[in-house]
């Protein structure tokens, strides 16, 4: 075998420099133009556990971990040494008609944390969960209503976009699947009707939900799963964000005690690497589906158990028990949620602040005093939502932190770090949020300049 002596750590030095360029060509052209407008476009050349480096060197702590993929952080020892193993084993990966070690593997030590469902299905993403929770839950119950709640986000492919309440994603691509059914979120009277029709295969929630760091109260998810027994609705909590440690717990369903009919898990347990996901189910229901020889593989996705996305889960999975990240998760999220939270009452801007282990959302809201009530308005006549701007794009530019707005036209910032965030990085996040806060109660000040130049690119996009 002739080698080509391809390096593709060169490719990306040679041509790192070109990566706008390439984008606005052959990519995405808006998201290029976004990255320039609020100053992010500066290059990330680097990253290690919890921290980015940009083509300046500057460090940046990250509390976006690519949308809580980087639960272990970005580049962990262990799990590059893991992939490298598999690589070197030449091992016999998706032959298809032989069934995978490493599938079993992964699947027995999934079910350890869950030990009141037994069977596993690999896909290739949280979206690709959420087709096949759908597809499983009209198999096995024989009913085509699916219940989800409002502001959920389930995902952008078609049965996962139907499940997921958010105009912004769903315009354009109507109509979605039939029998989708929103109801308010923590609303068990809504819920009980929708299922009263017998007719409705499964509820799917996601137990905190990601768009706006919703908290349930401490009735809905036990009185919904009530509600399910009682009409023979199958119960599915997505857990693709919020799994994994997240929470302070393997699965944020544990706060309250419940035990799903499915568990959806993905971004987390890919360590970051190889993209992985994983429906965890009941075998009565597992075998409705597979429930004879001919339709053994009546549903499946080519790539979804080969040995890189495997490897990658148990690695993960070791790593999050060796290093305690799910009780870190808890220390750290509960020391955090206390310091912002001693915050609100000296800032009119600021609302709540709520979450759960390193899931946690900063809200904030209209003020009272006269001159930062015309600020804020002037920011919502542009666009809703555009107040948090003003916070997330100084956290970026002067404390090197990266975050993001917790959903289309919200107010409120989502905290989602690698679970191995330090004492350290905590104190950052807090002095950080403090000064740039404290800054957006200054008019006139640098921050709402910063404001009238995103109203004007507003007010343009909307010419």
């Amino acid at each position: 075998m002739v080698s080509s002596n391809l390096d593709v750590s060169e490719i990306f030095v040679e041509r790192e420099g070109q990566r706008g360029a390439m984008h606005t060509r052959h990519l995405n052209e808006q998201l290029v133009r976004v990255l320039k407008t609020i100053g992010y476009d500066v290059g990330f050349q680097k990253g290690q556990g919890q921290y980015l480096f940009d083509r300046q060197g500057a460090r940046y702590l990250d509390l976006l971990s690519g949308f809580g993929v980087f639960a272990i952080g970005r580049n962990h020892p262990d799990l590059r040494k893991a992939l490298k193993s598999v690589l070197d084993a030449d091992l016999p990966n998706l032959v298809q008609l032989d069934v995978s070690t490493l599938a079993g593997v992964l699947a027995e030590r999934l079910l350890e944390h869950v030990p009141y469902l037994d069977k596993v299905f690999f896909a290739n993403s949280g979206a690709e969960t959420v087709e096949a929770a759908i597809k499983f839950a009209r198999g096995a119950t024989g009913r085509p209503g699916i219940v989800y709640c409002g502001h959920s986000f389930h995902g952008l492919s078609y049965g996962a976009l139907s499940l997921t309440d958010d105009t912004n994603f769903r315009s354009g691509f109507e109509p979605l699947l039939p029998g989708c059914t929103p109801i308010p979120y923590n609303d068990l009277e809504a819920l009980e009707k929708a299922l009263s029709s017998r007719q409705v295969g499964a509820f799917i929630v996601e137990p905190i939900q990601g768009k706006g760091v919703n908290m349930p109260t401490d009735e809905f998810l036990p009185g919904a799963l009530a509600l399910c027994r009682k009409y023979g609705t199958l119960f599915i909590a997505d857990e693709i964000q919020t799994g994994i440690g997240r929470t302070g717990k393997f699965l944020a369903i544990e706060h309250w005690g419940i035990e799903p009919d499915m568990v959806l898990l993905a971004k987390a347990l890919s360590g970051g690497h190889v993209p992985i996901g994983a429906l965890l189910t009941r075998k009565h229901i597992f075998d409705k589906i597979f429930n004879q020889m001919d339709r053994a593989v009546v549903h499946g996705s080519t790539f979804a158990k080969n040995d890189l996305a495997m490897a990658a889960g148990i690695a993960t999975l070791d790593v999050i028990k060796a290093e305690k990240l799910v009780e870190n998760a808890a220390k750290r999220g509960a020391e955090l949620r206390l310091a912002l939270t001693r915050m609100v009452p000296g800032y009119e801007l600021m609302k709540e602040v709520r979450g759960k282990g390193l899931m946690i959302g900063v809200e904030f809201g209209p003020p009272k005093s006269l001159r930062l009530k015309a600020s804020w308005n002037l920011l919502e006549t542009a666009n809703k939502g555009l107040f948090c701007q003003l916070i997330t794009v100084p956290l970026f530019k002067d404390h090197k932190i990266l975050t993001q707005v917790a959903g289309h036209g919200l107010h409120t910032i989502k905290l989602l770090p690698p679970l191995m965030i330090t004492e350290e990085d905590c104190s950052w996040i807090e002095k950080s949020f403090d000064e740039v806060i404290a800054g957006s109660h200054k008019v006139p000040g640098a921050i709402w300049s910063l404001g009238k130049t995103l109203v004007d690119n507003a007010v343009r996009k909307s010419a």
